[in-house]
């Protein structure tokens, strides 16, 4: 038997990130669940006692401050203890941003557990949605915004269990390499990367190196050449307007990065792919493909 207050809300819906269900369990000694599927994610949080969860040919013991994540279409089993059944919470939640958001917090079919501390946020966060529980736009919005804090939380205060520190590390360069794409544009350096992934500078030199041969500077200065060399090509701006548009607030240094790597000045460049394809052109177009499908391997 099992002593559950829950909440199933609309089914169908169709946005980024949405609350499908959610609830409070006081199990009885051995009560269990499955081997069944859910069409949706579905997140356990452990208050107090024990229990175990199958997921994907692996058993995990588990007991009071970890959690398990069961993907949607994922057959599953969990029971609870016999001599200290467990209670926990749990949120269900769809949306098209879920499998992104899942992967970036770690968790996958072979990496199901995590570990957190935040047991009260994480309880009273629940509780929240399952006082917001009925039909409203101002429900809708409270109850799907608590599913935000209740993720947060677990990205904030958790460790997921069973991740090995390759999956890490390549983790680690990928959020670098994916902040560079989206902000070589900005006068960014190297600190603010390692900021934005939590890691100091020297074990972000090391992953780069062990990842892509270079170092963070080298890939950032690359990836900034790379995008200027386009601008030359395809458009009309003035060297001042590409270094700008490239992270570089002075134009002087930018020509001196893209002398370094081009052998040449930005004008000369511009005017050497004016003339046609030429034995550089494809030689250029050649180290770009390369380029982009060193970034493509990181982010694939």
């Amino acid at each position: 038997m099992e002593k559950a207050y829950k909440l199933e809300f609309a089914k169908g819906k169709d946005g980024s990130l949405f609350v499908n269900c959610c609830g409070l369990s006081r199990t009885e000694p051995l009560h269990s669940f499955g081997p069944a599927i859910k069409p949706h994610y579905l997140i356990h949080f452990v208050l107090s006692g024990k229990g175990k969860f199958s997921i994907g040919g692996k058993e995990y013991p588990l007991e009071q401050g970890y959690g398990f994540l069961i993907p949607p279409e994922e057959l599953a089993f969990y029971q609870s203890d016999e001599e200290d059944p467990w209670t926990y919470v749990w949120v269900g939640f769809g949306g098209s941003l879920a499998p992104d958001l899942v992967k970036s917090m770690g968790f996958s079919l072979s990496n199901p557990i995590f570990k957190s501390e935040k047991e009260k946020e994480l309880y009273q966060v629940v509780k929240d949605m399952m006082e917001h529980n009925t039909f409203g736009v101002a429900n809708d919005l409270r109850r799907n915004g608590q599913l935000q804090m209740f993720l947060s939380l677990i990205a904030e205060g958790a460790t997921i269990e069973e991740k090995g520190e390759s999956s890490r590390a390549d983790n680690y360069v990928r959020r670098a390499v994916e902040f560079i794409q989206g902000n070589y544009c900005n006068p960014i350096k190297i600190t603010d990367v390692a900021d934005y992934v939590c890691i100091n500078r020297s074990y972000l030199y090391t992953l780069f190196h062990e990842a892509m041969g270079m170092s963070p500077q080298q890939f950032l200065t690359t990836f900034r050449i790379t995008k200027a060399t386009e601008l030359l090509q395809l458009t009309s701006l003035p060297i001042e307007s590409i270094a700008l548009s490239c992270g570089y607030t002075d134009p002087l240094v930018f020509t001196k990065s893209f002398k370094q790597m081009k052998k040449m000045s930005p004008s000369a460049y511009r005017k050497e792919m004016q003339k046609g394809e030429t034995r550089k052109n494809k030689e250029y177009l050649k180290q770009v493909e390369d380029f982009i499908n060193q970034i493509n391997q990181i982010n694939s």
